[in-house]
């Protein structure tokens, strides 16, 4: 299949190239800096974010890609499923 963007360099405002699944964890890292978090089942999520800081979103909706840069999702405070990383 041609790709016309093949040749483009992605930035923080192009789509997403590549999603993972995210497991929840209180220890771990994602092993990808998201540039979006989609959410599958609606739930609050809680995050730490690239720079450091942690916050809780609550009642995050389902079906919505929210432009979030996530180092981690905490299993603690995050009752949201179905969460897939997109960088």
């Amino acid at each position: 299949m041609a790709d016309k963007f093949e040749h483009q360099t992605p930035g923080l405002t192009s789509p997403g190239i590549d999603a993972f699944p995210v497991a929840p964890s209180n220890g771990n890292d994602l092993p990808q800096v998201t540039r979006a978090l989609y959410v599958g089942t609606a739930g609050n999520v809680r995050v730490e974010l690239v720079s450091g800081s942690e916050a809780t979103f609550e009642a995050m909706q389902a079906g919505v890609m929210y432009p979030l840069r996530v180092r981690k999702v905490f299993s603690t405070g995050t009752s949201a499923q179905g969460l897939v990383g997109i960088y």
